[in-house]
């Protein structure tokens, strides 16, 4: 496989800085205090209403604005500030507030009743009593277990930021002193809007501006309008259909068992327009090899569950069940085969590179070295902080699975097991993705170890699959901590944003989420993404846990489960693999077509495809070479308008809902 032009433009090098300064000041806590108040919430909304995820561009809304903002007030801002502020915004957008709606839902779900999971839910994850749910208030003392385990691992997993994490980035980039390729990408954009702090107008705030009004368009039209019209008239006005326009029923005799969705979400659009050319193209091969594929796996009795008449969410689930729910799990091992080929391919490389330069023997004693400049903490801390956060998950998740759960149905979980995943696995695997991440830009992925342990392990009931198991991947933490090194940001500035940060993530998450359902029930016609998507997914993360089920013998994972199915998924993507590779094919695109053998929607890629060929044909036309910097801010901008729109749509639906004003239609 080559590396395409595209993944070149992603690999800018850059080296740290000999100064390092401290990061947080009252500009990026007021800063992230507002991703935290206003763009977390906006977020959440959106992706209830229409699907929508605007993480990255939260934090993009809130550096440019705080970079506008010091413009005009005459200071100058540095990169550890911009790359604290990041580091806020991502934290805060990641705790979101979503996970407690959807476990009210996942509690109720009609297919997980269907499962007989329900009664096997543990009280300490999401009560079950119906009288409980009715009252859909977070403030009740059945309540009270989970929030309360769901904050301390929260607390927990921050802190553990710190351990593993810190120890692998000082072993791969200060002792084997490895490039991480992908480092250099946020490390520059956050130099680039520092240095732009100072000037008075720069093309950055055009684009930005553009994207946003854009967004505020059509957010207004897309979110506003069913939102405010459903708070209204008791009914949602929808000029757009939300989330995708349904032409199953037209097409399915000529598509057997095919779902055919079209979407009109502008932001797909913008979505295809950032994302790299060769990976969307390799997503369309995937609409196309599920359009011929499904069909004659209907005609050879594979895909027995369709039926004329299934709307394309029970065509999805049915197809689901009956063939790729294993095919999907062949997909995943051969992922990460090919991601071990490439990663091995690389290491060779490099020894080679070594060794023609006559590079001498890495030396260990920098692992130990502790640089006061930089504020790092000694390595033997981070040690420490790895033993005592696994020590914790492993006596919590024994504790709450074997004691904490009711009877239980057969031999408890082995202890064994959970050691092997803190003091074993994890590590291992955290080592081997981290080297990847630093050699190839890419992280390693093992698919199923989880979910065959625990149905090898003889344990009986569900509250396992829900418990906080030591099984990590610190690799993402090991980038985190690179990217801080080249900004020039003192590692104790991450240690100031956790203190900050965290207790706006229990508060805000659970009070936000406490608003929403308070409101009304979730999903429901107020939430059309929701009320679509959410018993599908519901279906899907089931399906697994029925495998440990007293009565798994007849469980619906064991009917799922084909090793056929399996190996004709593992075997497919190789093979494809093997032709790609061999015809030396860009690396993005051997990835999208592989992963696009997994059952593609094209409500999804069709927009997507079209943002792509607008961008490369057009746009990159139109700008030149500037182009790759223009579309990042646009996207930018973009999801900035949508996130501003849902959040003042979301307040005028709470003052409509505080004052119960309902307009007869």
């Amino acid at each position: 496989m080559r590396e395409d032009r595209e993944f070149q433009e992603f690999r800018n090098l850059m080296t740290a800085p000999d100064r390092f300064e401290d990061g947080v000041n009252w500009g990026t806590v007021l800063m992230g205090l507002f991703v935290g108040l206003v763009m977390a919430p906006a977020n959440v909304y959106m992706n209830l209403v229409a699907g929508l995820h605007m993480g990255g561009a939260a934090k993009w809304v809130t550096v440019l604005l705080y970079v506008e903002i010091a413009r005009r007030a005459l200071v100058k801002l540095k990169r550890p500030q911009i790359f604290v502020l990041f580091y806020m915004c991502g934290a805060a957008m990641a705790a979101g507030g979503q996970d407690w709606l959807w476990r009210q839902f996942f509690a109720q779900s009609e297919e997980i009743r269907k499962m007989g999971l329900t009664d096997y839910l543990p009280a300490w994850f999401v009560p079950t009593d119906p009288a409980v749910l009715a009252r859909r208030n977070f403030f009740m003392v059945a309540w009270l277990w989970p929030i309360g385990i769901g904050a301390l691992m929260m607390l927990i997993s921050r802190i553990d930021h710190f351990g593993l994490g810190y120890v692998m980035y000082r072993l791969t980039a200060d002792v084997e002193q490895l490039p991480f390729p992908m480092a250099p990408v946020g490390a520059a954009g956050m130099t680039a809007l520092a240095d732009s702090s100072n000037e008075r107008e720069t093309w950055r705030t055009r684009v930005f501006s553009i994207g946003g009004a854009l967004g505020i368009f059509f957010g207004l039209v897309y979110i506003a309008l069913p939102s405010v019209t459903a708070a209204m008239l008791g009914k949602p006005l929808r000029i757009i259909p939300i989330p995708f326009v349904d032409f199953t029923h037209y097409t399915e005799r000529l598509l057997p068992a095919m779902p055919i969705m079209l979407s009109f979400d502008l932001g797909l659009v913008v979505t295809g327009m950032v994302m790299p050319f060769m990976a969307v193209l390799g997503s369309l091969f995937g609409v196309v090899f599920t359009m011929v594929v499904n069909p004659l796996l209907q005609r050879a009795g594979v895909l027995s569950g369709w039926e004329p008449g299934l709307n394309a969410m029970e065509v999805v689930r049915s197809n689901h069940f009956d063939f790729y729910f294993s095919f999907h799990l062949g997909l995943m091992f051969a992922v990460a085969v090919i991601g071990f080929l490439h990663m091995y391919g690389k290491l060779k490389q490099q020894k080679r590179e070594a060794d023609a330069l006559g590079a001498t023997r890495i030396q260990w004693r920098r692992l130990w070295e502790r640089r006061r400049e930089r504020g790092e903490i000694p390595v033997w801390v981070g040690i420490v902080i790895y033993l005592a956060s696994t020590c914790t998950y492993i006596g919590l998740a024994y504790y709450l699975v074997n004691y904490g759960s009711g009877p239980l149905a057969g031999d408890p979980f082995p202890l064994w097991l959970l050691l092997f995943y803190g003091f074993v696995w994890t590590p291992f695997v955290s080592y081997m993705s981290a080297r990847m991440e630093g050699l190839v830009g890419m992280q390693l992925s093992i698919p199923f170890v989880r979910e065959a342990t625990f149905i090898l392990s003889g344990y009986k009931g569900a509250a396992i699959w829900y418990a906080p198991i030591p099984l990590h991947n610190y690799a993402g933490q090991v980038l985190e901590f690179r990217t801080m090194e080249l900004t020039g940001t003192k590692f104790t500035s991450l240690i100031k944003a956790e203190i900050i940060t965290y207790p706006l993530m229990i508060l805000g998450t659970l009070l936000f989420a406490q608003f929403i359902w308070s409101m009304g029930p979730v999903p429901s016609e107020m939430y059309p993404y929701a009320n679509e998507f959410w018993e599908l997914n519901a279906y899907q993360s089931g399906l697994m846990a029925t495998a440990t089920l007293p009565d798994a013998g007849i469980s619906p994972f064991r009917e799922a489960f084909r090793f056929d199915y399996i190996g004709a998924g593992f075997g497919s993507a190789l093979g494809l693999y093997g032709i790609l590779a061999r015809f030396n094919l860009p690396v993005f695109l051997v990835y999208g077509l592989v992963r696009g053998l997994d059952q593609s929607l094209p409500h999804a890629i069709l927009p997507t495809i079209i943002g792509a060929l607008l961008g490369r044909y057009g746009c990159r036309k139109w700008f030149g070479d500037k182009w790759p910097q223009y579309r990042i801010v646009f996207a930018a901008g973009f999801g900035a308008g949508m996130g501003l729109i849902s959040m003042l749509a979301l307040g005028v639906v709470f003052m409509l809902k505080s004052v119960n004003v309902v307009l007869p239609l």
